[in-house]
């Protein structure tokens, strides 16, 4: 079975941190550098503990977050 992992699109993301909020594992946060939009982008920081549940996708309300399958 492939494992879902996000991406997330930094470029677009807002830092609302709904997706920060939404990861029960806690591996979710918000980066120290601005994207172009003059955010903090939301980013994954520890990959292998990922589950791929997509919970974090699913609260971004800008769609900055999509599951990539099989990654």
């Amino acid at each position: 079975m492939a494992n879902n992992k996000p991406f997330f699109s930094e470029h677009i993301c807002k830092g609302c941190s709904l997706c920060v909020e939404a990861c029960p594992k806690s591996l979710i946060c918000l980066g120290k550098g601005l994207n172009r939009l003059g955010y903090h982008p939301a980013g994954l920081y520890n990959e292998k503990e990922c589950t791929g549940c997509g919970l974090c996708a699913v609260m971004c309300p800008d769609v900055a977050i999509t599951l990539e399958q099989g990654v």
